[in-house]
């Protein structure tokens, strides 16, 4: 029997539930944050680089989100929300977060690390479009992305964590050695904070899927895999907001950029990934009013915005800067992108 049953908050009002939905999004936030610091203060006590913290382990800890609403989606029998959501938070990270992220500061632009990591990331978008728009070709309205594309992404997620270790050791010439290791009673509360934090992300996600597809189904008569996109979306993102906007008002705009380019990576490889191994997740959502929409809004608002994104870089890299002007256009982007799928696609 399930801990919390799919009939748990059938008829309740929608601003009950719209309360739940900012709850459980402030849990999800929290939980993620003290799963990051657990997992820093790890990678520090066995002398990982901190280039390898921020560009995996940080990354990995704010798209825990994504990853445990999506996995739970597909095993609660609610799959729609998974590449919606997945989608929606590289939309907002890149478009939203990024974009913020320039129009608040100059942001620094390393072209060293831009030439492989961000390769990664327009490289793993377009994996994922691919194999969407061709189950979609062979399949028609049926199309899937099954267990056996799940297994490949999350073989390229280790892939990716591996060569970002290479990386690090290529750039710095190995592990961290300047880094004071946590104290060990500071090392273990970290560590015990973050085994909760991970119970909080679980338990809180469950908890916004529920009221986040009664919200979508009985108040607001859209498809989950829209209210994904946008508002599971957003909130999800919101680890990847508080750091990176945290990190440009203290003037340390490089983890913003390495955050974000993370995260879209993983949410891809990883949120997809898992997604995929827990159910198949069908690429039409059959019976809503807009079955097709993450072939027609979602993923090529994608592709436009990570496209964009790239042409950013090829601009900057010889500046060493992101210009702050580049923010209006990929802020523009995801406010069409949330407009337009309250239009249908």
């Amino acid at each position: 029997m399930e801990l919390l049953p799919e009939t748990l908050f059938h008829g309740w009002s929608m601003s009950a539930l719209l309360g739940i939905v900012a709850v459980t999004l402030f849990a999800v936030a929290k939980g993620a944050d003290w799963l990051v610091d657990g997992a820093t203060a790890l990678a520090l006590r066995f002398g990982v680089s901190k280039v390898v913290v921020g560009a995996t382990v940080v990354s990995l800890g704010t798209t825990m989100p994504e990853a445990a609403v999506s996995v739970m989606a597909a095993w609660s029998g609610k799959p729609g929300l998974a590449i919606g959501n997945a989608v929606g938070s590289i939309v907002a990270d890149t478009g939203l977060i990024f974009g913020l992220g320039c129009l608040l500061s100059t942001l620094p632009a390393d072209r060293w690390l831009l030439s492989r990591q961000g390769w990664v990331q327009f490289g793993s978008a377009a994996a994922l479009a691919g194999f969407c728009y061709a189950a979609f070709w062979v399949d028609g309205d049926a199309a899937a992305l099954t267990r056996t594309v799940g297994i490949v992404f999350l073989a390229g997620l280790l892939a990716y964590l591996i060569a970002s270790i290479r990386w690090s050791y290529q750039r710095h010439g190995g592990p961290a050695t300047d880094d004071p290791e946590p104290a060990p009673g500071s090392f273990r509360r970290r560590i015990a904070f973050a085994t909760v934090g991970v119970a909080i992300v679980l338990l809180a996600s469950r908890i916004l899927i529920l009221a986040a597809s009664e919200l979508a189904e009985t108040h607001w008569n859209v498809p989950k895999v829209v209210v994904a996109g946008t508002l599971v979306a957003m909130g999800t993102s919101l680890p990847e907001l508080v750091i990176g906007m945290t990190a440009v008002l203290k003037g340390q705009g490089e983890l913003l950029v390495g955050n974000v380019i993370g995260a879209d990576v993983l949410n891809v490889l990883f949120v997809v990934g898992a997604s995929a191994v827990a159910a198949p997740l069908p690429i039409v959502e059959t019976g809503s009013t807009y079955p097709r929409v993450a072939l027609i809004v979602h993923l090529p608002a994608m592709m436009a915005i990570l496209l964009l994104f790239r042409i950013f870089i090829a601009c900057s890299g010889r500046r060493g800067a992101f210009r702050r002007i580049y923010g209006i256009p990929l802020i523009a982007i995801y406010v069409a992108y949330v407009l337009l799928q309250f239009q249908g696609g």
